[in-house]
């Protein structure tokens, strides 16, 4: 009986993690055109790290390539080449997004 009520508690379990499941998009926002971008940034073989602002737009100019990313997804830091074009970024650059009250931050 106590393996049963396991099994149920672990299906139980499982099947409300997978209902909260983030995207790639919930997590980091998400793709955008370079024509939509507030401002650019220049990835450069030192920078190491970016900030920006949730729920900017901002087209990025790495290794001859450009993108552009919507940071609307969680107001976390990642890696950039999490969300960069194959072969945009060649090394860490750690990407900082500062929030607002209006976003439910902590303010600038």
């Amino acid at each position: 009986m106590k393996k049963l009520l396991a099994v149920a508690a672990l299906a139980l379990s499982a099947a409300s993690m997978s209902a909260v499941a983030l995207t790639n998009a919930d997590r980091y926002g998400e793709a955008a055109t370079p024509a939509a971008a507030e401002r650019t940034i220049v990835i450069g073989p030192n920078t190491r790290w970016v900030n920006v602002n949730h729920g900017e737009i901002v087209k990025f100019v790495a290794n001859g390539k450009e993108f552009a990313w919507d940071f609307d997804g969680l107001p976390q830091a990642f890696d950039l080449k999490q969300v960069a074009p194959q072969g945009a970024i060649d090394h860490n650059v750690r990407v900082y997004i500062a929030t607002t009250l209006e976003d439910g931050g902590l303010g600038d």
